[in-house]
């Protein structure tokens, strides 16, 4: 089984990204969800993304780097929206990773220093007219990756709605979730 480093998403950890963590648990893989908010849950996406810019998105990412280095380093990353910022950071520069699954996000890779390494597999989901994944560049920077890495996947659901993953919130799409769900655990018990 994989052993699986979850970072949650602008509105904190909260229970959907915890239910998330869970339901790999419950197929048999290690998980962690550290906290990068500190304990803080918001409401809404704009209230935490003022928190976060408030902090620093930096500091938020190396929140992230710091629970990553309690860990082993064969680790499968995955990052729900702002949560891809340390994911896709760890993935692409920490050796060892087994692999990472970005999840209504990704950003280029020049943004973590070049290209994304040739042994590490990742997937890349999001729905198709969510005015932030598919509307701010996320999806242009999902199909480069897929084009210049080696084993890479970008799944597109018909939708606009953002944080669809996180059965907490009103956001959630129980149909696209359950596939994203589904595709996440194959892609965990192939790279175990």
């Amino acid at each position: 089984m994989a052993e699986v480093l979850v970072f949650h998403h602008g509105q904190g950890l909260t229970t959907g990204v915890r239910e998330f963590a869970e339901q790999l648990r419950q197929a048999g893989h290690t998980v962690h969800a550290p906290d990068l908010y500190e304990g803080q849950v918001f409401d809404t996406l704009e209230e935490g993304l003022t928190y976060a810019g408030n902090t620093g998105f930096a500091t938020i990412t190396a929140r992230g780097t710091t629970a990553a280095e309690k860990l082993p380093a064969e680790l499968v990353y995955v990052g729900f929206s702002l949560g891809t910022l340390p994911a896709q950071k760890l993935a692409q520069t920490r050796p060892g990773a087994k692999g990472a699954l970005l999840l209504e996000s990704c950003v280029p890779v020049s943004k973590f220093g070049g290209a994304w390494p040739q042994d590490v597999p990742v997937q890349i989901h999001g729905m198709d007219a969510d005015p932030y994944f598919a509307g701010e560049g996320d999806v242009d920077a999902a199909r480069a990756l897929v084009e210049t890495a080696t084993d890479a996947e970008l799944f597109l659901y018909p939708g606009d709605r953002h944080l669809f993953t996180d059965s907490s919130l009103r956001s959630y799409d129980e149909q696209a979730a359950k596939q994203v769900a589904h595709r996440v655990l194959g892609f965990l018990d192939r790279v175990e």
